[in-house]
């Protein structure tokens, strides 16, 4: 994995930062694991835009991905493929029984390479195991945080959490953000970090690009009049006030987690400001 600049041949490639995409092995997905991916504009269902800035952009087709690992059997990885729906790489694997699914890629991981899940695995790259199984200190990817439900946590590029302690039926994880959080050793995680760990280093170049992903330009509040945002109006450049959204909520530092939420039991450490 690496990136390029480009020679600017025109201005919207001057500072324009690529992924060389060097670890794609083919361009063309596995057709009976696409779904369609219909784009809503930022509107809900009665037709109200809910998402401001939103809309247009290249149409796409969702890649099922299989974020349980429950196939308690050998796979084989066939292709590592790039995906338009998320920041990292995602793997095509086949199981000794012929199902093929795709799974998140982990940084590392190469075609032919051999990966399991389940009681039997072993704490190496791309295999998925109980944190009740795991090593401490091991470094994990996709982890769950209630057991069958499949993975949620550390899945974006770059990104991976760390088993620090085991106490009684609860795993303490340091996540990507710093927090250090209990969670049930039944739950299940992957070996390794999440690929495509410079992706936080690619540049755009053009305002375009960002058309493509289906983001619309974004108005400032002070620019706006005071019917519209809390920091609009005033004569000049005189508008503004504290930093708060649409909404009249601060920012800059503003709490908005609830005192009184279930799972603030489980968090021994916030995470970093």
């Amino acid at each position: 994995m690496g990136l390029r600049k480009l020679k600017p041949i025109t201005p919207g490639q001057r500072h324009k930062i690529i992924s060389t995409f060097e670890e794609i092995t083919t361009d063309k997905p596995h057709k009976p694991l696409l779904a369609p991916l219909k784009k809503s504009g930022g509107r809900n269902n009665t037709g109200k835009m809910t998402m401001r800035y939103r809309g247009g952009g290249h149409k796409r087709r969702y890649r099922i991905i299989d974020f349980k690992r429950d196939k308690h059997m050998d796979a084989t990885v066939l292709t590592v493929e790039y995906d338009p729906n998320r920041t990292s790489r995602i793997c095509l694997v086949e199981y000794t029984d012929g199902d093929k699914k795709y799974i998140i890629a982990p940084a590392g991981i190469e075609v032919g390479q051999k990966i399991m899940s389940g009681p039997t695995a072993i704490p190496e790259l791309g295999n998925t195991m109980a944190l009740a199984d795991l090593p401490l200190g091991t470094v994990i990817h996709n982890v769950e945080l209630t057991p069958g439900k499949g993975g949620i946590m550390a899945r974006s590029a770059g990104s991976s959490a760390q088993l620090v302690a085991r106490e009684g039926k609860y795993a303490v994880l340091k996540l990507p953000s710093g927090e250090t959080r209990m969670i049930l050793v039944k739950c299940v995680a992957t070996v390794g970090t999440v690929s495509n760990f410079e992706h936080n280093l690619q540049r755009s170049g053009k305002a375009g690009k960002s058309r493509w992903l289906g983001r619309r330009p974004r108005v400032r509040g002070v620019a706006m009049n005071p019917v519209d945002h809390p920091m609009g109006g005033g004569e000049g450049k005189s508008s503004g006030g504290h930093p708060r959204s649409r909404k009249g909520l601060p920012a800059k530092g503003f709490k908005t987690r609830s005192k009184t939420k279930s799972s603030s039991q489980f968090i021994i450490e916030k995470r970093k400001k």
